[in-house]
């Protein structure tokens, strides 16, 4: 997996060209058990597969997407981000917390105002990421 961290991710080209048919093994062949063992050795476990699995599962609504979006250009309070998503301070709080349970944002107060933000980078790049790869063309 080593080559993969430091592989970027436009290093990695598609061929639109292939059929499904050509990706398939046409010709019997043995295993090549010396690659399948790294292989088993760099694969993420089951465990971890399952978090990610949730991790990207909560991403999978369009208002907390729509929430770290407004939160990738500045922190906010409750009352601002349910204005800017157009949903209840309620609904916005409900989403936060689940956002906040995977980490994914965190808060400061400051006196009686509570300000939500991004966690960290790697929750900004991972929106930056998917957002310039859904902006991408497809040729």
């Amino acid at each position: 997996m080593s080559n993969l961290n430091s592989a970027h991710v436009s290093d990695f080209k598609v061929d639109r060209s292939q059929t499904s048919d050509d990706l398939n093994c046409t010709i019997q062949h043995p295993v090549d058990l010396s690659q399948v063992r790294q292989l088993n050795r760099d694969l993420i476990s089951v465990e971890k597969a399952q978090r990610m699995a949730e991790f990207f599962a909560l991403l999978g609504d369009a208002n907390r997407l729509r929430i770290l979006s407004a939160l990738a250009t500045q922190e906010l309070c409750v009352c601002d981000l349910a204005a800017v998503v157009k949903m209840t301070e309620s609904a916005v709080s409900h989403q936060l917390r689940s956002l906040r349970a995977m980490r994914l944002v965190g808060y400061r107060k400051q006196g009686r105002n509570v300000f939500y933000s991004l966690k960290d980078n790697h929750v900004f790049n991972l929106y930056r990421e998917v957002a310039e790869h859904l902006d991408e063309s497809d040729d």
